[in-house]
């Protein structure tokens, strides 16, 4: 089959101390500080087989993610861009949905059939580990990422464990044209790192809330329809592309502003009539300018939830937090707690819409290109085809 392979290689930065744990496994933890001269190519690689446990799925869409573009993209000294887990070669690709064409033998089969329409956690969780056991699968300490450590889904075809499949029959009874419903169907995943981020770690808001997001990318697309569909009084969106912007007002947000022209603090405070905001999320990868605006208008007891992935230290006055009750959660993942089958059943039911903020669609043989494309951070979601 064909597939879209990332080499890159190890070369740890002079200043980075590599753990044990890299060592063995050659997975870096910090990403940006290993992997160098990262290579791109549409190759030939052997068609996967199922074993127990596991499913042969015929991908019919695979999102087009910022950690995608962040393996593209390299710093001066062509490091890859990424902050996260890697471990390279590996086939990129991890917002997918596809149809089960085979599966392994094994009590975990039980549920599933061939032909079902699924899509797929990304984060590939052992459930024996300590973080496991306690419910918190996003932490796993054996952790494996799809399209990060190990084979994705910017191929025809993946096997993944079949513990991670959820049916998206629901969207397919919404929308009637069968490519759209897959298009949609591969946007689960990173919706579910929105829901995660705005309802399981920062715990949600109460209904008649003010809500601000920071970055109008995939992520914050979706946290802001999230956030309606959770009954927020206003959702207000920052985002530097004028594309993005639209996106914004057409998911739903109340206002839509371009912090290069307008300092989001300003217009908060005066929205709010100086009550501040609730709940602010930082999907733009850019703490260092966002956190200082979310710091001047956060509410009594109101919330920052950081999503975004940057390797950047940021000052922060807990000064503020502590005299208006604030609280700062950080977000990582989208497994567990019910989110994949939370968020397919809201998309069944239209309260999220992401085939709004599909944007662009590209073959298979032009992956490349789509991520090439996506680092003009103008497009809402880049979809393949393969």
């Amino acid at each position: 089959m064909k597939g879209l392979l990332l080499t890159a290689e190890w070369d740890p930065k002079p200043t980075y101390e590599l753990s044990e744990f890299e060592k063995t496994t050659k997975k870096a933890v910090e990403g940006f500080n290993v992997w160098r001269h990262p290579k791109l190519e549409i190759t030939s690689v052997d068609d996967p087989k199922p074993g127990p446990g596991e499913a042969l799925i015929r991908i019919k869409a695979c999102g087009v993610c910022g950690s995608d573009m962040h393996f593209y993209e390299t710093d001066d000294d062509d490091y890859i861009l990424y902050p996260g887990l890697t471990r390279f070669p590996a086939i990129l690709g991890h917002e997918f949905a596809g149809e089960i064409v085979e599966i392994g033998p094994g009590p975990e089969a039980e549920g599933f059939e061939v032909g079902d329409r699924v899509t797929v956690e990304e984060m590939v969780w052992c459930g024996y580990c300590r973080p496991c056991r306690d419910g918190y699968p996003n932490h796993c300490t054996n952790l494996e990422e799809i399209g990060f450590t190990i084979d994705g889904a910017m191929a025809e075809y993946i096997v993944v464990p079949i513990k991670l499949c959820w049916s998206v029959d629901p969207i397919f009874e919404r929308y009637a044209d069968e490519q759209l419903a897959w298009d949609v169907a591969a946007t689960t995943e990173p919706t579910c790192v929105a829901y995660n981020t705005v309802f399981e770690r920062a715990g949600g808001f109460r209904p008649g809330a003010f809500v601000a997001i920071y970055g109008a990318g995939p992520i914050g697309l979706a946290a802001i329809q999230l956030c309606r569909a959770a009954g927020a009084a206003k959702v207000f969106s920052f985002e530097i592309s004028p594309q993005r912007r639209e996106l914004a007002k057409a998911v739903g947000a109340d206002g839509v502003f371009d912090p290069a022209e307008i300092a989001p603090a300003e217009v908060l405070m005066e929205l709010t009539q100086g009550a501040g905001i609730d709940l602010s999320v930082e999907a733009a990868g850019a703490p260092d300018k966002t956190i200082p605006e979310m710091e001047k208008t956060i509410a009594i007891n109101g919330k920052v939830a950081q999503v975004g992935r940057a390797a950047t230290r940021v000052p922060m006055y807990l000064e503020t937090f502590q005299v208006r009750r604030g609280s700062l959660f950080g977000a990582q993942g989208h497994s567990g707690h019910a989110i994949f089958p939370s968020v397919i059943r809201m998309a069944g039911a239209g309260l999220v819409d992401n085939a709004k903020i599909i944007t662009s669609r590209f073959p298979l043989d032009q992956a490349i290109d789509a991520i090439a494309k996506s680092t003009d951070r103008s497009d809402g979601k880049i979809v393949i085809h393969p």
